[in-house]
């Protein structure tokens, strides 16, 4: 079957105008063994290939935006549904200027906006191997977002206050391993795309940027250093997290546990280090203290945390490394905006496992067993103990969690 497989994805290839076969010469398969890995840490699988299919690149998985649902395109070789009978234009304008085959604009759901700062050898290098992908025939309408929204000739404005094409340049005075890092973090990483704040129309707000916001439920946390969330952490121990998904401080959930088993942890650790260089050296904020809470709040919410969460979590909130999070160093504590912190304590949490780490732990979920004003209470007393005194948490908020998660919105 294994080389069965090898002869199709051959044949595929050689349909599609690549030079292949057991004649191809190592240039070929060294050009898309490399859009492979920029594919993976681009992480178009998370968005093009729905979870559980075996049928990678074949779209139709719905994307949650604050403007509506948009649904993943077709990207395999398909000549009919997908991108098989695309020019190598077609595809780059696509993928670096946001522009569909027939000239319209795209959303910015596709990170188009972070796509420019790659080059066009890195893009044909994607659309190398996504031509040995196998054909799927699956027509899928993107576009499902509420009109006038879902009027593309709107993105005309949107592009002009938002994107700025162009490929990245690196920065002279910095070190090699710098740029490197550089190039993944605001390139194929795309992590802006979360991590960033956004205005009211969706665009990034540059002087946040990488500061954190929030979406589909869960907070992006600020992953900026110095005097950030992420101050205490070391190149290794965010090396570590990208690869495995845990480390000393914290373990990876929601979208952020996707995207380390879906891209990070099939990176090379060379690069995950350069990430973890450039991230360590993006300035951030101090958190800012907050109005202490009231003195019953805090022994109410001790009280619970003792019984229920010091097992795991430890008396003083340190965890267990690699194992359970240690809540005076995990970003998702000390944000502004609870909702991470509020949905783990409601619905609990299941960390990503993988190869390097292979046991995932999961938190229980507590929603049941505790009403709205224990858990603000657990919830103020965590994030002013362990999370550098971050705002307190109302019953309002947590009722507020609560309806979302129950009607499945964000």
């Amino acid at each position: 079957m294994r080389n069965a497989s090898i002869i199709i994805a051959a044949l595929i290839a050689a349909g599609a105008g690549i030079e292949t076969g057991f004649g191809a010469s190592s240039q070929d398969f060294a050009r898309i063994e490399r859009g492979r890995y920029l594919a993976t840490a681009a992480d178009c699988g998370s968005c093009h290939t729905m979870p559980g299919s075996d049928h990678p690149f074949s779209g139709g998985r719905s994307i949650e935006t604050p403007f509506g649902k948009l649904v993943s395109p077709n990207i395999t070789p398909d000549r009919e549904t997908g991108i098989g009978d695309w020019t190598d234009d077609q595809f780059d304008a696509a993928v670096r200027q946001g522009r569909g085959r027939s000239g319209a604009h795209l959303y910015p759901a596709m990170p188009f906006p972070y796509y420019t700062r790659m080059s066009r050898n890195d893009v044909e290098a994607i659309r190398a191997y996504l031509n040995t992908i196998e054909p799927v025939h699956n027509a899928v309408r993107s576009n499902q977002l509420p009109f006038p929204i879902n009027i593309r000739s709107a993105m005309t404005v949107w592009d002009a206050l938002y994107f700025k094409p162009g490929e990245y340049h690196p920065d002279s005075s910095k070190s090699a391993q710098w740029n490197r890092g550089a190039y993944l973090v605001q390139g194929p990483g795309h992590c802006g795309a979360c991590h960033t704040t956004k205005s009211w129309l969706g665009g990034d707000k540059q002087t946040d940027a990488l500061r954190g916001d929030t979406l589909q439920g869960w907070v992006a946390p600020d992953i900026t250093s110095g005097q950030g969330a992420l101050g205490g952490w070391s190149v290794d121990d965010i090396t570590a997290y990208l690869k495995s998904g845990h480390n000393r401080n914290a373990a990876a959930t929601g979208l952020m546990a996707e995207v380390v088993d879906l891209s990070t942890s099939k990176m090379k650790d060379d690069d995950l280090k350069a990430m973890a260089v450039y991230l360590k050296d993006v300035s951030g904020q101090a958190p800012q203290t907050a109005k202490s809470p009231e003195k019953n709040v805090l022994v109410a919410g001790k009280a619970i945390y003792q019984d229920l969460c010091s097992s795991c979590h430890a008396s003083d909130g340190k965890g267990v490394p690699n194992m359970f999070p240690n809540l005076r160093e995990t970003a998702t504590v000390p944000a502004t905006d609870p909702t991470t912190v509020l949905r783990v304590i409601l619905q609990g949490a299941q960390s990503v496992a993988t190869d390097q780490e292979p046991t995932g732990p999961a938190m229980p979920a507590f929603g049941w067993q505790l009403d709205n004003a224990q858990i603000a209470a657990l919830a103020t007393y965590v994030r002013t103990e362990f999370g550098k005194n971050a705002p307190s948490v109302s019953e309002a908020d947590v009722q507020k969690a609560r309806s979302k998660l129950a009607a499945g919105t964000n």
